[in-house]
């Protein structure tokens, strides 16, 4: 083990200064054209009158030296424009919200975990004391299929109609609020963990949205929380290599084949945690959109830890001694996780130095609309915006953890300031006055 540790010190250092060297060499090749221009700029503004004469009765004598001077100049110019990545721009994006029919009080979601009839009273208290702690609130939403009692709907066809229905329901409203229109989609990813039909779910929407046959289609599985933004730079990277290009991205997670009905502590916490929602996010590269869109997408980093057994071990679905399905979370991830999703913002808080007016996006979110998996990103930037907190120039940064275990993040910049009156659409509009609300670090449940 000393030798080991030692020669991953060794190897620490020598990671960092190629990540350095890199981050240099990328700066270099991208800011090249004004590294060239800049020094040659405060040359010529030591020139004289009498100076420039000169080059001029120079440069006539010479004549093919400056043609073929202008020639190499319209070359290099023509070959940096060419080779820089194309901007990436949101143009809009779209937060389904279910039906009303769709509450799930946490109440009720005690009763009816009591009346499915496997679980021990340890597991029941267990569970009842997750959700005491998880900071949702009376509002958020489960499938239908998990309402209905007694519960014996759990199939791939009621799977595939909650898909359905938190997938169009986003995407309509998109589309919707973009003007766009379906066919000039060229690029799509989709991303849901636990849910992987055949057909795709990818396929599903190509089907109902009539998108031509030389899409470019992806879908994404098995990634967890942070999903949305690997499917983000995903786009970003197909958006820098195809012109004049939309990208439709949909970021959802299916709760009707997720539940666990066994009796193992950390395969019950994702029971508790996890809720109905989708997102859907248009991305372009047009110059023409710029005017239009929304934000431009600054930068994506993605950090994955799988090499490491504890990280990749950490968020694990599997089968329980008695071959029931669900997600196990393990002894390192059980002290946050049993806290809810509240400590984890809390450990971030206290990381980065954020203030409560920072965190209060994601706190709120988690009590109106619970862990909605991979787009809860998008329900707090929607929060945001119907605050009226985004401005021309703004910056957001977006970071989501996943199984594997990742941690990606993207930043964006603001084109324009987001007037919230004009945001219809927005999953908040209609209830945002009522936020901020304090949330208390423990809530009795009676039943």
């Amino acid at each position: 083990m000393g030798n080991e540790n030692k020669q991953n010190q060794e190897k620490e250092p020598n990671s960092t200064k190629l990540k350095y060297v890199k981050l240099g060499f990328h700066y270099l090749i991208s800011n090249a054209l004004y590294l060239f221009l800049v020094p040659l700029t405060i040359a010529l503004s030591h020139f004289s009158v009498e100076d420039f004469i000169h080059l001029f009765h120079h440069i006539k004598l010479n004549l093919v030296v400056v043609i073929l001077c202008t020639m190499l100049t319209f070359i290099l110019t023509t070959f940096y424009l060419m080779s820089r990545p194309k901007q990436v721009y949101l143009l809009d994006f779209a937060c389904y919200k279910p039906d009303s029919s769709l509450i799930c009080k946490r109440e009720t979601f005690i009763k009816k975990t009591r009346l499915v009839g496997d679980f021990t009273e340890e597991s029941l208290a267990f569970q009842k004391k997750i959700l005491e702690r998880s900071g949702y609130g009376e509002k958020t939403y489960v499938s239908k299929a998990l309402l209905d009692l007694p519960v014996r709907n759990l199939c791939l066809e009621e799977a595939r109609k909650e898909a359905e229905m938190v997938i169009f329901g986003a995407v309509d409203q998109l589309l919707a609020k973009t003007g766009v229109n379906s066919k000039d989609i060229g690029i799509l990813v989709l991303n849901c963990s636990l849910l992987n039909p055949t057909p795709s779910l990818s396929a599903m929407v190509v089907n109902r949205y009539k998108l031509r046959g030389n899409i470019s289609c992806y879908n994404l599985s098995g990634m967890g929380c942070s999903a949305g933004l690997v499917s983000i730079d995903l786009a970003k990277r197909l958006l820098q290599i195809r012109p004049n290009s939309y990208a439709l991205v949909v970021s959802m997670e299916s709760l009707t084949l997720a539940g666990y009905d066994g009796n193992v502590r950390s395969m019950l916490i994702p029971n508790c945690l996890f809720r109905m929602g989708s997102a859907a996010i248009l991305l372009t590269n047009r110059s023409s959109d710029r005017h239009c869109s929304k934000y431009q997408l600054v930068h994506a980093l993605r950090t994955h830890k799988g090499a490491d057994d504890r990280g990749y071990n950490c968020v694990f679905q599997k089968e329980d001694i008695n071959n029931r399905l669900g997600v196990a979370l393990s002894k390192d991830l059980l002290p946050v996780a049993g806290e809810g999703g509240r400590a984890v913002l809390d450990e971030l808080e206290k990381s980065l130095g954020l203030s409560e007016w920072h965190m209060e996006p994601s706190r709120m979110t988690l009590y109106r609309f619970g862990n909605t998996s991979s787009s809860s990103l998008w329900y707090e930037l929607a929060y945001t915006e119907a605050k009226g907190r985004i401005k021309k120039g703004d910056r957001a940064w977006q970071i989501a953890f996943g199984s594997g275990f990742k941690c990606n993040s993207v930043v964006w910049r603001a084109l324009r300031t987001i007037n919230s009156a004009n945001e219809k659409h927005n999953p908040w509009i209609d209830e945002i006055d009522s936020f901020p609300i304090h949330v208390p670090e423990v809530e009795p449940i009676d039943c």
